[in-house]
């Protein structure tokens, strides 16, 4: 048995839901640990006895977060300032990586 969009809207809206759809560009989810990238989103914000809550599809990227404390390591050891030394963290991904990255640079 096929539901039609009006069908399931008007079944939805006798139980009390409201669904609308939310034209997106990405969603980003902030964690302590990583950020979840949603590209391409399809956005779906949902209305249940006046609680709200979203349904989200896309492309998933998950990236690692940067943590201020392995910034501080990094620029204690090359003298490099912060947004530099965030700049390699994100593209090596590893303290120590970052490190020799840098003062293989600084001996050119």
């Amino acid at each position: 048995m096929k539901i039609s969009q009006k069908q399931l809207e008007h079944i939805m809206k006798q139980m009390g839901m409201q669904m609308e759809t939310i034209k997106a560009e990405e969603v980003i989810i902030k964690t302590e640990e990583k950020d979840i990238i949603i590209k391409n989103p399809e956005v779906a914000k949902i209305k249940i006895m006046g609680k709200e809550t979203f349904q989200i599809s896309g492309d998933v990227k998950e990236i690692e977060r940067i943590k201020e404390e392995d910034i501080d390591i990094v620029v204690d050891q090359t003298g490099i300032d912060r947004n530099e030394a965030r700049r390699i963290l994100n593209e090596t991904g590893d303290i120590a990586e970052a490190i020799m990255r840098i003062k293989n640079e600084q001996r050119k």
